[in-house]
């Protein structure tokens, strides 16, 4: 059977030490098992999960990688964990991540989204140690005027929400330090942002998010309530992003021209409402939904969708799964994963997705 690294990123991962900022997260967690697949000798910095129960605790992630707590917030502890590990390559996910919880607590979004990006960002800047950074955004990072059409990584940047500013605010931090400071033939330091669609997938408990809210409502034999049925996203399993995070800074490594932003989202079949998705979920687990539509709610984009071109230009990188497959991928993984199989089910999906990347003719599964 194909183990989960025996692919191009193995080459680029395998020995090398990567620090992953957020790698108690819901992303977070899936990319350390992903690099652990690789070899590579893999660091984490975060808060501990917000999440009861959480994936990181399920993989026993704790006990296989170099697990920190600390905070993104605070910049000496930032400076302190990159000196330590002096790492080949940087993951930052740390945020963040929920548009309501934004509305909540908009200082502490800014604070970890913006100010955590610029602290992380300082400290390459004075470690002066060869790295690849990666920062991972999102796709609503762009000022939405309500048209319906694919965003490219040339459109203007902005947010109504606190999260969605935020997050454009980073993404405009990590220009002004790429041209201010790392743009230099001889900067030992390689940057570039991630800008992924609405993932789904596997070992996701937060709140207010939809698969979550599907998984617990099915668990207890309720109807799910779903709060904006009509709002398109494009819904993307979370090994989709991940694989283009490698590649990017896989690629980045060894050439500097592609520093920049980049979009990695599904392909335009996956652009659906928030009621297809929970009827495709339905298809695989019995189960009703009513419509929880709440008068006077916060302000959610109604429309999102990514154009990919420029990583499918630039680094050949496309989508593995469609729509249905990621559907089924997640909720299978609901359905299977006991805390005695979470590692086990997680990393047959990881070689899941690289075989059929590689009977596709993906580059970076090669």
């Amino acid at each position: 059977m194909d183990a989960p690294g025996s692919n191009r990123l193995a080459n680029g991962y395998r020995g090398a030490r990567v620090l992953v900022t957020g790698h108690t997260g819901f992303k977070g967690a899936w990319l350390c098992e992903w690099l652990l697949a690789l070899g590579a000798d893999v660091h984490g910095l975060a808060l501990a999960p917000d999440s009861n129960p959480a994936l990181f605790d399920r993989l026993g992630l704790a006990s296989r990688m170099h697990h920190r707590l600390a905070d993104v917030r605070d910049l000496m502890a930032v400076q302190n964990i990159v000196n330590e590990v002096r790492p080949d390559f940087v993951f930052h996910l740390a945020a963040q991540a929920l548009v309501r919880q934004s509305y909540r607590e908009p200082v502490e979004t800014f604070d970890t989204n913006l100010m955590g990006t610029v602290h992380l960002l300082e400290a390459l800047r004075q470690s002066g140690a060869p790295v690849t950074a990666v920062c991972v955004t999102t796709d609503k990072c762009y000022e939405n005027c309500a048209e319906q059409r694919a965003f490219r990584e040339s459109d203007p940047l902005g947010g109504h929400d606190p999260y969605s500013a935020s997050k454009a605010a980073g993404e405009i931090a990590i220009a002004a330090y790429r041209d201010s400071f790392f743009s230099a033939p001889d900067s030992p330091v390689r940057v570039a942002s991630a800008r992924a669609g609405n993932v789904i997938g596997g070992g996701d408990w937060a709140e207010d998010r939809i698969v979550p809210d599907c998984m617990r409502a099915l668990a207890a034999g309720l109807p799910i309530a779903v709060r904006n049925p009509s709002a398109t996203r494009p819904w993307q399993h979370v090994l989709e992003p991940l694989s283009g995070y490698l590649w990017l800074a896989a690629r980045l490594r060894e050439e500097r021209s592609l520093a920049g932003a980049y979009n990695f989202g599904p392909t335009p079949e996956s652009n659906q409402t928030v009621r297809v998705l929970v009827e495709e979920i339905l298809r695989h687990r019995p189960g009703a939904w009513c419509d929880a539509s709440e008068p006077g709610a916060v302000y959610e984009a109604k429309f999102l969708s990514l154009d990919i071109g420029k990583a499918a230009q630039l680094l050949q990188w496309h989508p593995v799964w469609d729509f249905a497959r990621g559907v089924a991928e997640t909720t299978r993984w609901y359905a299977d994963a006991s805390v005695e199989n979470a590692v086990l089910l997680t990393t047959d999906q990881i070689r899941s997705y690289t075989r059929d990347a590689r009977a596709a003719g993906r580059e970076w599964a090669a």
